[in-house]
């Protein structure tokens, strides 16, 4: 019997993603002949620990343990919500691309399951571009905060390319559907007293101001 035919991406597309490859490749070996660059890249497995979804779930659940903060309990159920809509999006549209990661991508990534195969979008960008969304739209941090976190954003993106994980348009799609997300939550942020009652639903004690505080 003959193999059926898999599905490949219309001729437009593909040419997209072979000027995608061939790009990335050169922005890679132009990135990495550079003095400071190259220096950095003991660095680059850091700063993807710090914005991978396992570490960032499990942080935000501890601190929405460990901290009974009620005047935070709104941020840090949000958050979570939003962590939890960042890692489901992105795994869906992994699945749903399949685009395989660059040929000169080393397998020691942390923690990589099912979709996380693939490149396309960037899960790293796309939580890191939504956080800061966040943190300067929807819930406004000082304004001292700005440059370093937008720092983070744009020092994670180029990490995920000279790191060879993912093309730039991988990059570049994360930190649109970051964005997006961002803008999701701001219509969808849950007031006080509904983020309290769900805080009450799992804690082992009632918050003030919690709607079923008695």
């Amino acid at each position: 019997m003959t193999e059926p035919n898999k599905s490949r991406p219309p001729g437009w597309l593909r040419s997209i993603l072979n000027l995608d490859e061939e790009v990335t490749k050169k922005f890679v070996v132009w990135g990495n002949g550079l003095s400071p660059l190259h220096s950095l890249r003991l660095h680059y497995k850091a700063l993807e620990i710090t914005c991978h979804g396992i570490p960032w779930l499990a942080f935000w659940l501890s601190l929405n343990w460990l901290f009974n903060c009620p005047d935070l309990i709104p941020l840090q159920i949000n958050i979570l919500c939003a962590l939890i809509l960042d890692i489901v999006v992105v795994g869906l549209v992994k699945a749903f691309f399949r685009r395989r990661r660059p040929i000169g991508n080393k397998n020691d990534a942390f923690v990589q399951i099912g979709p996380d195969n693939y490149s396309f979008p960037s899960g790293h960008t796309s939580r890191a571009a939504m956080i800061a969304y966040i943190f300067m739209f929807v819930w406004p941090a000082s304004i001292i905060f700005y440059p370093p976190m937008l720092a983070w954003v744009v020092g994670l993106a180029m990490s995920r390319v000279l790191m060879e994980r993912h093309y730039l348009l991988d990059v570049g799609g994360g930190i649109l559907l970051g964005i997006l997300e961002g803008i999701v939550m701001n219509m969808l942020w849950l007031g006080d007293d509904t983020a309290k009652a769900i805080y009450n639903q799992f804690a082992d004690e009632k918050i003030e101001g919690g709607e079923y505080h008695v």
